[in-house]
């Protein structure tokens, strides 16, 4: 064996850092570790009582529950009906077995194209850039996915991107999880890195919760990826209420404006949380004010677990139609169901 040479010959370079020569974690880094992940903690800090909340354990724990204080300030103090706490609250209902309600309740695996690549529509492929989000929403149609397979991230990108090159089709590309801004800025662009090589390619879209929850994501470093991709961006958001929206989520929209992205707005009809007309005009002229465009009002995906969410179409077509008597053309989302096998959002 050869002797180690004497301390002070040893390279500097071969000392593993510390954690003082670590760069500092980003600040929304940080945010997103200090999320609440109790529902106890959850209900306490807002002055409610666990048992009146109907809170299950066994519902907690097969989707866990994980939201970021910011996004908890938002919510009213001592109201169990507060929209965006039942967006997160896991509660018994969760364990009913409801007919009509599966684990894949539109079509991803059966529209599988390469390893994290979904491909439902002509010309558009989707990227599960991750299974990771800064806040588990109750009502998820992904929520049963399959993350640990099923993730595009693997194996630099590799197979997601040789399937999207193999495909002229292919002109948009569109990223999500999960939420893929819970990946680090350098992986995102390493990601489009790899996507700009792609001739065919003229659109990216982001579908993204971070910006409303975890404003704090939308950082020098993010901004100034966004602004150097080579295609127009969408940028889709997703806000249910109102409510979702404050000072620091506005600031986040302006930044995203700033980086030349287009802001779109989706949300989900969800009983209890925004059907009414009042809850659904509020979030339109609340998301415009904000700079962000109404897009999509989706009826509930039917994922085991979320019934007790639903709202039927009936109901849901007289709210639409209220809706486009009450507002501008452009403030009226189009009101539409995701079904297996159709060539695009069905419209109701």
């Amino acid at each position: 064996m050869i002797p180690a040479a004497p301390l002070p010959l040893q390279p500097e370079t071969a000392l593993a850092p510390t954690p003082a020569t670590l760069p500092p974690a980003p600040h929304w880094q940080r945010l997103w570790r200090e999320a609440v992940r109790d529902p106890r903690e959850l209900l306490a800090g807002l002055g409610l009582d666990a048992a009146a909340a109907g809170i299950s354990d066994a519902a907690a724990a097969s989707f866990p529950l994980r939201v970021p204080r910011g996004f908890i300030k938002r919510m009213r103090p001592g109201d169990l009906n507060d929209p965006l706490l039942r967006q997160v609250l896991p509660v018994g209902l969760e364990e009913r077995v409801v007919p009509g309600f599966g684990l894949d309740a539109v079509g991803d695996g059966a529209a599988k194209k390469a390893e994290g690549v979904i491909q439902k529509y002509r010309g558009r492929a989707l990227l599960v850039a991750t299974g990771s989000c800064a806040v588990h929403c109750r009502y998820c149609f992904r929520r049963h996915f399959p993350y640990a397979e099923e993730t595009a991230a693997r194996d630099a990108w590799s197979a997601a991107v040789k399937a999207i090159a193999a495909d002229p089709t292919i002109d948009e590309v569109i990223l999500s999880g999960g939420d893929p801004l819970s990946l680090a800025t350098p992986k995102l662009a390493e990601l489009t890195a790899r996507l700009a090589g792609i001739a065919h390619l003229k659109r990216l879209r982001i579908h993204s919760r971070l910006p409303v929850v975890l404003p704090e994501r939308v950082d020098g470093e993010l901004l100034q990826w966004l602004s150097a991709l080579p295609w127009p961006v969408a940028f889709v958001i997703h806000a249910n209420h109102a409510n979702e929206f404050d000072a620091q989520v506005d600031a986040a929209m302006a930044r995203l404006r700033g980086a030349g992205v287009q802001l779109l707005n989706q949300a989900v009809l969800l009983r209890g949380v925004n059907d009414s007309v009042e809850a659904l005009a509020g979030l339109s002229e609340r998301s415009f004010a904000a700079g962000v465009l109404p897009y999509y009002l989706h009826q509930l995906d039917r994922v085991e677990g979320v019934a007790h969410f639903e709202v039927p179409d009936d109901e849901a077509l007289s709210l639409h139609a209220a809706l486009v008597a009450r507002l501008s053309g452009y403030l009226v989302p189009k009101l539409v169901r995701e079904v297996q096998g159709d060539t695009g959002k069905r419209p109701l």
